[in-house]
């Protein structure tokens, strides 16, 4: 469900970042910092395992953008949602880390949580810390399909801005663009978190199924082939003390 209003909000923007374009009002948030420096990324995992590759995926996506902006000189920050994901990249990247989130006590995630993490973003953003932040989480697709996805979210990736601006319909808003925009923006940087936590909360449960399926599976065929292991020692067992009591009556 949170996925329409993901994508109608997502195109309000565009449609208002089409709208400002360049200009030298437009907020910091869309206009971005002027650099490309500095990289954050927010690295969305779960609190626990056993759910299969689901954390294992996202690790390897963020430690292939990590590398690649390493091997390009830019520099590094870390953020990570869930203990998976702290423990997958402390080994390598553990000194770029700035920042943990321990969402173990939450029973059910609200968009409270997701506004807290935006929070810490964008004070951060305010504050100069970074350039670009990226996030990374899983896409849902169904029980045994989750797809790794990394979104930029600072600045905001208006990939659509073109083409809602050729849909040949104007708009007149008030306050003006530049005074919604900021407003929204920030609203978008909780939003797109929130949408990423929730596509996670669906693909580890998914992944967690998928995984559990695999090893009741996997366990049933174990048994059955120790069942068939001891039967056979069994039958061995048996036939070599029948063979033994035949000889010895034999020998008599």
């Amino acid at each position: 469900m949170a996925r329409p209003y993901t994508e109608r909000f997502t195109a309000v923007m565009e449609k208002l970042a089409s709208s400002v374009g360049d200009t030298e009002n437009a907020p910091r948030l869309l206009a971005g910092t002027g650099a490309d420096k500095v990289h954050l990324l927010l690295v969305l995992t779960s609190e626990r395992g056993l759910c299969g590759g689901f954390n294992a995926n996202i690790a390897k996506l963020a430690k292939s953008h990590a590398a690649d902006l390493l091997a390009h000189g830019k520099t590094l920050k870390i953020v990570t949602v869930g203990k998976k994901g702290r423990d997958a990249l402390k080994r390598d990247y553990g000194r770029y880390f700035v920042d943990h989130v321990d969402l173990s006590h939450v029973k059910r995630l609200g968009y409270g949580d997701a506004q807290a993490i935006a929070m810490n973003i964008l004070n951060r953003f305010d504050a100069d810390e970074f350039d670009v932040a990226a996030l990374f989480f899983a896409r849902f697709e169904n029980v045994v399909s989750q797809i790794p996805t990394m979104q930029q979210i600072i600045p905001a990736d208006m990939g659509g801005a073109d083409r809602a601006a050729d849909t040949g319909n104007f708009y007149d808003y008030e306050p003006d663009e530049q005074a919604i925009l900021a407003d929204l923006l920030p609203r978008g940087v909780a939003t797109a978190i929130f949408s990423a936590l929730l596509e996670n909360g669906a693909s580890e449960q998914g992944a967690r199924m998928s995984a559990m399926d695999n090893a009741t599976r996997n366990a049933g065929e174990m048994i059955d082939k120790l069942t068939i292991q001891y039967n056979r020692s069994r039958q061995a067992v048996i036939t070599n003390e029948l063979i033994e009591i035949i000889s010895g009556a034999e020998a008599l």
